[in-house]
């Protein structure tokens, strides 16, 4: 039987928190020159999510500012 403690492996505010640095992360790589040639080429496949992590981080920069200020009061004051 599964116990209670294993029964929720992932939370929704660690997933939610995951995203949030990764979309941060690939909006920043694609500021940098190198970092976008080596991470950001691909548009399609496995790392086609850097790239669509990184327009996403671009053009919400302002929903995903409030979204990340949001998380860390949360996770700060809530959690």
């Amino acid at each position: 039987s599964i116990s209670l403690a294993m029964a929720n492996v992932y939370s929704m505010d660690g997933i939610v928190a995951f995203l949030l640095l990764l979309i941060c992360t690939c909006a920043y790589m694609k500021r940098i020159p190198r970092l976008k040639a080596y991470f950001l080429s691909e548009k399609r496949g496995f790392f086609g999510v850097f790239y669509k992590s990184a327009v996403i981080g671009v053009r919400l920069h302002w929903v995903v500012s409030l979204t990340c200020i949001a998380m860390g009061v949360y996770i700060l004051l809530l959690k």
